[in-house]
C-alpha cells in the first residue's frame, strides 16, 4: 500500500524568474481552458470528451504550436482538463447541473518530468520548466525546526513526486503543493487488536461528533463562512476590477483558515481513535450528502469531502482504516434499544426514544448508529475473525449489542 501526503512549502524565487514563471502560469491556465472547452464541445456522437488520450490527440499540437509551453505542462493541463471534464459528467449522470469547467486558480500542475528536487547540504530547492528554462527555487521552512514540510521533504522515507505550484496574491508569493509518497505494508493496516469501530456523524451546527463522545462545534466555521458569503455578495455587486481583487484575496485566506480547521479536526478524530484503540472509522455515505442534510450548502459539502480525504490518509499511517456507510435511519433509530421512528428525533439537536426514553444528543446518537451499521454489515474483523465492536465513551459495544465497559468504574 503507497501512503501520500501533500506537503506545502514556501518558495524563493529569483527576482529575474518571476515573469517567466508568471507567464508560464497564465499560459498554463489558458491551455487548460482550451482542452476543457474542446471536451465540452463533444465529439461526433455528442458525448463530453472524457478521455486524456483522445483529447490530447485533437489539441495538443496546436497548443504547443501557439504557445511553445513546455510539454509536460501541456500534459498537465490535459489531465486537470479531463479530470474536470469527468466530474461534469458525473454530476449530470447524477441528474445534477453541470456546466463547462473553467479555471482561474492561478496553478501549474509539475509532473516529474517538469520538476526535480535537490538537497545541497542543508539547502534543499526544486527546478521549476518555466519559459525561458528552468528556475531553481529555494525551500522557504518555517523556523519551527520540526516543521511537517521538512519532515517530509528533508526525509528518506518521504519520496516527493508530482507538485502543484500556487500563488498566493495576498502576499505575492509562491507555494509548491508536493505530493510525497511511502509503501507500507498492506498487513498493516486494519490491525488493531480488538477490532473496534469509531463511528462519526457529520452536520452542520456539529461539523463531526463521534461515537466516543467528542463534538466538533460548527459555529465559528459556519459564522465565518457567513461572513465571508456577505462581504462577497457585497462585493460582486460593486463590480469594480478592485473588488474582484479583494474577492480573491479573501477567498485565499479562506481556503487556508478552512483547511486548517479541517486538519486540525482530522488530526482530532484520528487521535480518538488511537486512544480507544479502533481499527476503523466509520462515516456515513458522503454522496448526495448536501441535498438530504438540513441546513447543507455546497460549501458544506466540500468540506466533509474533505475532512474525510484527510482523516483517511491520517488514519492509514497508524493502521487505521476509513469506511463509508448508507446512512439511512440513523438519525431515527434509537442506538440504544433499535427502535426506529421519525418521531424519536424531537427537533435538530434532540433525540428521545419512544420505546424506551432514551435521550440523547441527536449527534451522538446517529455517531453510534453509524459505527453500529458498519459492525452489522456482515465485515469480519481483521485478527481472525474476531467480534467487532463499537467504540463508546465508557466502553465498548459489540453486534449483538452487549457492552463491556472501558474500566472498573465505567
Amino acid at each position: 500500500m503507497t501512503l501520500k501526503r501533500t506537503a506545502c512549502v514556501k518558495l524563493a524565487i529569483p527576482d529575474d524568474r518571476r515573469d517567466d514563471l508568471k507567464r508560464t502560469m497564465l499560459t498554463f491556465r489558458r491551455v487548460a481552458q482550451r482542452f476543457a472547452d474542446r471536451g465540452w464541445e463533444r465529439d461526433e456522437d455528442g458525448y463530453v470528451i472524457t478521455s486524456r488520450t483522445r483529447l490530447q490527440s485533437l489539441v495538443y499540437k496546436q497548443v504547443r504550436e501557439d504557445t511553445g509551453l513546455h510539454s509536460d505542462l501541456c500534459i498537465g493541463a490535459v489531465n486537470l482538463a479531463t479530470d474536470s471534464l469527468r466530474s461534469a459528467v458525473e454530476r449530470m449522470k447524477a441528474g445534477k447541473n453541470a456546466g463547462r469547467p473553467t479555471f482561474t486558480a492561478p496553478t501549474v500542475e509539475y509532473n516529474t518530468n517538469a520538476i526535480s528536487y535537490f538537497t545541497n547540504g542543508d539547502d534543499q530547492y526544486c527546478t521549476l520548466a518555466t519559459y525561458g528554462g528552468r528556475i531553481r527555487a529555494e525551500f522557504v521552512y518555517p523556523p519551527d525546526e520540526d516543521c511537517p514540510q521538512a519532515q517530509y521533504l528533508n526525509s528518506d522515507v518521504w519520496e516527493p513526486k508530482g507538485a502543484t505550484l500556487h500563488y498566493d496574491r495576498d502576499d505575492g508569493e509562491y507555494y509548491l503543493h508536493v505530493t510525497v509518497e511511502r509503501d507500507e505494508p498492506e498487513t498493516e493496516l486494519g490491525e488493531a487488536e480488538n477490532g473496534t469501530v469509531l463511528g462519526v456523524d457529520l452536520g452542520v451546527e456539529n461539523i463531526a461528533v463521534t461515537s466516543t463522545g467528542t463534538f466538533y462545534s460548527g459555529g465559528l466555521f459556519n459564522h465565518r463562512r457567513d461572513e465571508y458569503e456577505r462581504i462577497r455578495g457585497s462585493l460582486q455587486q460593486i463590480g469594480t476590477e478592485s473588488a474582484h481583487r479583494t474577492i480573491e484575496q479573501m477567498g485565499n485566506r479562506e481556503r487556508r483558515w478552512n483547511n486548517d480547521v479541517l486538519h486540525r479536526i482530522s488530526k482530532g478524530l484520528v487521535q480518538e481513535a488511537i486512544t480507544h484503540d479502533c481499527s476503523t472509522i466509520a462515516f456515513e455515505d458522503l454522496t448526495d450528502i448536501r441535498e438530504r442534510m438540513p441546513g447543507a450548502k455546497k460549501f458544506h459539502g466540500w468540506a466533509f469531502r474533505r475532512l474525510y480525504e484527510y482523516v483517511e490518509y491520517k488514519a492509514a499511517e497508524f493502521g487505521i482504516r476509513t469506511k463509508q456507510v448508507d446512512p439511512a435511519y440513523t438519525s431515527q433509530r434509537c442506538s440504544k434499544c433499535g427502535t426506529t421512528l421519525r418521531e424519536n428525533r424531537t427537533s435538530q439537536a434532540d433525540f428521545c426514544c419512544l420505546k424506551c426514553g432514551y435521550e440523547v444528543h441527536a449527534d451522538y446518537n446517529a455517531a453510534k448508529n453509524v459505527a453500529t451499521k458498519l459492525l452489522r454489515s456482515g465485515q469480519k474483523s481483521p485478527v481472525g475473525g474476531a467480534t467487532n465492536q463499537l467504540a463508546l465513551k465508557s466502553g465498548t459495544l459489540n453486534g449483538s449489542g452487549d457492552f463491556s465497559p472501558a474500566n472498573a468504574e465505567a
